[in-house]
Formats: structure tokens, sequence, C-alpha cells
């Protein structure tokens, strides 16, 4: 079970970037959790009235979890491609998740049947890389895609592919994930 000081970390980030006078004592913070002084990959979603409104992570660890949940809070808020800056007036509606993944692992599969059987459905993160091209999903992102079938394909075209690029055997790697999620006004401050 994740510690919802991931939640605090994330909402104090965002925090930060509107307000300059808000701050908190990193180096107590850090000394109290030493957990996230540890390389840790995480993911940072927001959710507008449980809708998509930002989601920006890390799928390696290369960075203490601390700086990862601060960056990606930060980018999921005010960089996120998809989507305009967040406002302030937005906050009231807005659900912050934090997921922290695990090491991903090469799948290894024949061809598409065999991966269909593999991939665990509602619980894998996939990532699919082939040339250039690289794309991930959450384990969250069962929840609209049902089937094997349909998340691979989706997968597929979130990296710029073509569901067909399955017949060209391309790197799959699963990870798993823990998150934790809460409205943004019911997360305590730092």
């Amino acid at each position: 079970m994740l510690d919802p000081i991931l939640l605090r970390v994330a909402k104090s980030a965002i925090m930060r970037k509107f307000d300059s006078s808000y701050i908190f004592d990193e180096k107590n913070l850090l000394e109290a959790y030493p957990p996230l002084k540890k390389e840790g990959a995480a993911f940072v979603t927001l959710k507008y009235d449980h809708h998509l409104r930002g989601c920006i992570g890390s799928i390696i660890a290369h960075r203490s979890l601390y700086e990862d949940v601060v960056n990606n809070a930060v980018s999921a808020a005010f960089n996120d491609p998809r989507f305009h800056h967040l406002h302030e007036n937005e906050l009231s509606h807005i659900w912050v998740e934090v997921s922290v993944l695990t090491e991903p692992e090469i799948l290894e599969y024949e061809d598409f049947n065999d991966l269909l059987q593999k991939v665990e459905q509602g619980v894998d993160g996939l990532i699919i890389k082939h040339d250039i091209y690289q794309g991930t999903f959450l384990p969250q992102v069962w929840e609209q895609l049902k089937t094997p079938k349909e998340f691979l394909e989706h997968l597929s075209m979130k990296a710029g592919l073509s569901p067909s690029v399955y017949d060209l055997h391309p790197a799959i790697y699963r990870y798993h994930v823990e998150a934790i999620e809460e409205k943004f006004d019911d997360i305590l401050p730092l």
C-alpha cells in the first residue's frame, strides 16, 4: 500500500507553481520518509471530474521517487501537450493519482495470439517498442479497454503504429503499479 505522502508531494509541487510562497521543508520531509530518497518511477495522473486532465510519468527509475513525483506532477498539470495548463479555479474538481511502477520486464511471445494469452487483463501495464516508436498504457487503462485485443490495438496506435505491427513482433514489456488517488482538496498539504 502506497503512503499518502506521495499525494501530498504531488499536490505541493502543483501548489508551488501557483504560489511561489508555498514552501515546505524538503530536507525534513526526506528524513521523515526515507523511501522517497530511493530511485523510483512514477506516473502522476490528474482527472477533472474523473476525466483525464493530464498524465505524465517515467517508465524507468532514473531519479529519486521524490524528484520523479514532483517533476511529473508539475508536468501533468502544466506540460501535458494534450491539455491546456491547469488553472487554479479547476483544483476543486481535480483528482490526483500517483502510480509507482515496478521495473519493466520483457514479455516473450510467439505471435499475436500468444501475446493475447500472456497479457494479464486488468493487471499488466504494457510498453510497446518498435524502431523509433514507443508507447505505454498503465494498468488503469484496462478500465476503458476491456479486452487484451482492444488494449494492444490501442497501445500500438498510441505509439504511432498500426495494430498490424504485431506481425513484425515488436518488443513488449510488462510492469505492474501500486496506485493511490484522492481528490485534490482532500489531500493534506505538506
